[in-house]
């Protein structure tokens, strides 16, 4: 029994929270690499000298020791954020601006019109109409690879691409769902939720970047310790950068960890929202099934391949893949959509 509107609903409802709450974690990461900046530069600098009567801190910046200079490197978070906050606008702008040429130059597609390719036109157009959604934009890429990626920031830019081996492999009621998983992609501003991932983790590799150049200079670390009246000399430095080093590396991995975890939960959602659109799982199905392991584009940039119907990735980068396996998302469908599992699958060529 086919699984309900409501419950193809309920199934994208649920990944969008998740979602957004993964895609929040990326600010709090960027407060981790804030403070880890804090931490070097208080280790490099020192701080401003605190001064002590009778055994209490009546002046200057927090207590003798370590303590003290945590306090003071927290002190410095508001001016790092300020930079990091308009670092990350300028990411954003050359994004919105540029990502579509970029996209095009990595992947080769082209555009194509009705009288160019009428039979996909038309699919795509149907499925618009069919939830009054405005028409986007349609590309093919020249290649035997089995694939497909949505792109775009707004109405004006949305863009469905397919690749040729697609076209020629998959047959109409596969070829209309895959078409109807990019645009669920659309429908749902997938594309626009991965960009700003993607940024959030461009800014977090490039300031981590920076803090450990920083860290090294000469092939040596120049660990000053504080200044202020303690007196601990070096020691107390490479204590700070330990914990810095330390913050930077969890940083980096948990956004990673995130940015794989966003994608595979919309390749989920996608799927479902295609057999929404097409009221046919089996096609949905098939069409995963025929694209397994024939989707590979070339030497397509992997930030690129972030964005297609399939990114396979096995053994220990799985764990970085961005798309759940193929298996998966067909068990997915079989149990929330009611689809039927093919029994055998089309020979590779």
């Amino acid at each position: 029994m086919l699984f309900g509107a409501a419950g193809l609903r309920s199934h994208i409802w649920n990944n969008n929270l998740r979602s957004l709450f993964l895609l929040a974690a990326f600010p709090v990461l960027l407060g981790l690499l804030g403070y880890a900046a804090a931490l070097i530069w208080t280790a490099f600098n020192g701080r401003p000298e605190y001064i002590v009567e009778s055994g209490r801190v009546v002046g200057g910046y927090g207590p003798p020791g370590l303590r003290g200079d945590l306090l003071y490197a927290w002190s410095l978070m508001p001016q790092i954020m300020m930079g990091a906050v308009a670092l990350a606008l300028v990411w954003f702008v050359i994004a919105w601006f540029m990502h579509q040429r970029i996209i095009d130059g990595a992947t080769g597609a082209k555009e194509v019109t009705r009288t160019e390719e009428p039979e996909l036109y038309n699919l795509l157009e149907n499925l618009c109409i069919s939830r009054g959604i405005p028409m986007p934009r349609l590309a093919v890429i020249e290649n035997r690879a089995l694939n497909a990626y949505a792109s775009g920031l707004n109405q004006k830019q949305y863009r469905v691409t397919v690749t040729r081996g697609l076209m020629q492999r998959l047959d109409k009621d596969e070829l209309e769902a895959v078409l109807a998983h990019e645009l669920s992609h659309i429908r749902h501003h997938d594309v626009r939720l991965m960009v700003i991932a993607v940024i959030f983790v461009g800014i977090i590799s490039f300031i981590g970047e920076a803090i450990s150049r920083g860290m090294f200079r000469g092939g040596r670390i120049r660990a000053r310790g504080s200044s202020g009246g303690g007196g601990r000399g070096g020691g107390g430095a490479v204590i700070l950068i330990v914990i810095a080093v330390g913050l930077v590396a969890l940083a980096w991995f948990l956004a990673i960890m995130i940015r794989f975890t966003l994608s595979r939960r919309r390749e989920y959602m996608a799927d479902a929202g295609a057999v929404e659109l097409t009221k046919n799982p089996d096609a949905m199905i098939s069409a995963l099934a025929k694209i397994s392991g024939r989707s590979r584009l070339g030497e397509t940039p992997d930030e690129m391949r972030e964005m297609f119907i399939e990114n396979p990735r096995v053994g220990f980068m799985g764990m970085f893949a961005t798309h759940p396996p193929i298996d998966k998302r067909i068990d997915m469908l079989v149990k929330h959509a009611g689809g039927k599992r093919p029994v055998t699958s089309v020979p590779a060529v």
